[in-house]
Order: structure tokens, then sequence, then C-alpha cells
């Protein structure tokens, strides 16, 4: 079970909205939903919060017409997901996103033309077809995110899924109004 939120930094402080992310498809359909948020002040602080129950959990932050900055406790589990996918972009897993095309993507080691496989071979490769390809456990993105709200780089990556949401709606002030939406 999923849950998604959008927490607004405006003036008058934080507003909270739930969000269905079914027509988000991209990063840049996200961060458009979250400028959305805050249509009125251009410029202000939007944070969009993604939890997958007690797997993981993702922060992206949008602040004004800048790039999204994102963080992701566990990028395998995240990988996993739907939307943790939208969040795992070439840029936060540290791929080049032009490196490859076609001819870097097919495996020419002669087996096209019919020839038979080597098996010892098949064994040594055994796992992603592509190292770089593969999404490690752990965290991933923006570890400082947070820094200037409040929530150091360390306090983030102590943070267990299934609270962390609320324990950082807690050190920004936006606890109750994130309750609202829950």
């Amino acid at each position: 079970m999923y849950f998604a939120a959008l927490l607004a930094r405006t003036e008058d402080g934080w507003e909270a909205s739930d969000t269905e992310l079914d027509d988000v498809e991209t990063l840049a359909d996200l961060a458009d939903l979250a400028r959305e948020a805050t249509a009125d002040h251009d410029d202000d602080t939007v944070l969009v919060f993604i939890e997958q129950e007690d797997a993981w959990f993702g922060v992206v932050r949008v602040d004004g017409e800048e790039d999204p900055r994102i963080y992701v406790s566990d990028a395998a589990a995240a990988a996993r997901s739907s939307y943790g996918e939208i969040l795992l972009t070439d840029e936060v897993l540290g791929r080049d996103p032009d490196a490859s095309d076609d001819l870097d993507v097919l495996d020419l080691d002669g087996t096209e033309d019919g020839e038979p496989e080597d098996s010892a071979a098949d064994d040594e490769d055994a796992g992603p077809a592509d190292a770089g390809e593969a999404v490690p456990a752990g965290p991933l993105g923006d570890t400082e995110i947070l820094m200037d709200l409040g929530v150091p780089e360390k306090d983030l990556l102590g943070l267990e899924p299934g609270d962390a949401l609320n324990d950082i709606a807690e050190i920004l002030g936006a606890a109750e109004v994130l309750e609202t939406v829950r």
C-alpha cells in the first residue's frame, strides 16, 4: 500500500494535501504536480512524500522552477515499485542517459548466428546483463535534501520506513497538517 502527499511551504506555514499518482508517469509529471500546489507563489518549496508501507520512502523537493531533488531510502526496494521507478532517474542512479545506444544493448558474442553458447561463461556472468544497470540497496539521491529545513543528513539516513515521513514532518513542524491527509 502506498501513501503520497504534498507538503507546500507557504508564508503561513506548511500546507498538506494528499495526492494521487495514477496519472504521474515521469519525474517531470511529479514536479509539475508539485508546482501546481503553489501556483500562487512560484518560489515556494514543495515536498512530495511517497511511502510504500515499511519497504521504502522517498522525498522529492521542488523549489520553484529548479530541477527536483530526490532522496530514496532504499533504491533496490523502490526499483520494484512503479512509483519508485519514477524517482530512480538516470541522474539519481549515476547513469549517463546517452551512454547506451542500440549497439551497446546488443550482446554480439556470436550466438546471434545460432552458435552454441558457452555455459561456463554464462555461470560467471550470472546476474544483471550490465553491472551498470544494477540498482543498489540502501539510500540513494540527495542526502542533504532537507538539511536547510532542519533535517541533517545523518538523521535522514537513520530514519526507518514506516515512521520516516511522520518523523520528517515533526521536525518541519508539519506533523499535524500531514496527519490530516493520512
